[in-house]
């Protein structure tokens, strides 16, 4: 599941930002929608609704797998579902646990973080810390999916990316990355802080409170779940065209900074 990044991305000339002293990591927290055994029981009145949005996020695995293994970058990934715990939620968000599992004892959701949040958030930030404290500037991408319509309003996009517009390298990686794959997938919709924003309470913004802008780069991909088919894929076209405009996003961003300015302006 989970392999060392090398320095550069197979089969891609000139993306320099990686090859050149960055480090891309993607994770996937809302993979699967496993419940563990001694959970089950809570479930088991809730078969239907661990098959929706609120489970899991239908097509993000595939996807987060098809980055991970274009880029050659590690991958850390989960299938337990997030209605057992959210692991794209802070300790204490009212989000972190879900109807299901919100009553249980302090001991038992104890027993929960122990077994499954702490040590995917532990592997998240090991990779970036290690990275970091060698010198290089982590691109961290979070792989997610998003109902076509919630609380009975559409929609209006295909291609969400998440990110912090007071940090300049994601702003900017962000503004070219959208651009890119708006070209490559249109008509179909990019929309930058859509539908959340990137600010908002997750992995990510745990991580930019950690590490430097210089430092630390993280988006979180959404595209519709409308896309995804029966076996929770995403079309082959569209993972392609998600990879390649990020590599030339990535390439840009480089060209447009160079090596040793990036240091303070991304």
């Amino acid at each position: 599941m989970e392999r060392r990044h090398a320095q550069g991305v197979r089969g891609t000339a000139g993306l320099e930002l990686v090859a050149r002293r960055a480090f891309v990591v993607i994770t996937c927290e809302h993979g699967g929608n496993r419940v563990p055994p001694p959970y089950r029981q809570l479930f088991v009145r809730s078969g239907a609704l661990l098959a929706t949005h609120r489970g899991y996020d239908a097509g993000a695995l595939p996807m987060a797998r098809a980055l991970a293994r274009d880029f050659d970058a590690p991958l850390v990934a989960s299938t337990v579902s997030r209605l057992v715990v959210d692991l794209n939620r802070s300790i204490g968000h009212r989000a972190l646990y879900s109807a299901a599992t919100r009553g249980l004892s302090p001991a038992a959701h104890e027993r929960i973080l122990a077994l499954y949040y702490r040590p995917y958030r532990l592997q998240v930030e090991t990779r970036v810390e290690r990275a970091v404290a060698a010198g290089m500037r982590v691109v961290h991408i979070s792989s997610h999916s998003f109902t076509p319509m919630l609380d009975g309003i559409v929609r209006d996009a295909d291609v969400g990316l998440l990110y912090d517009p007071a940090r300049p390298g994601e702003r900017a990686l962000c503004r070219d990355w959208s651009t890119m794959l708006g070209r490559r997938i249109a008509p179909l919709r990019v929309r930058r802080n859509y539908p959340y924003q990137g600010r908002n309470d997750g992995l990510t913004s745990h991580l930019r409170r950690r590490f430097a802008p210089t430092r630390y780069v993280g988006i979180e991909l959404e595209i519709n779940q409308k896309h995804a088919d029966a076996r929770d894929r995403f079309s082959g076209a569209l993972r392609r065209a998600v990879i390649a405009s990020l590599r030339e996003a990535m390439a840009k961003g480089h060209e447009r900074v160079g090596p040793e300015s990036a240091r303070t302006t991304s």
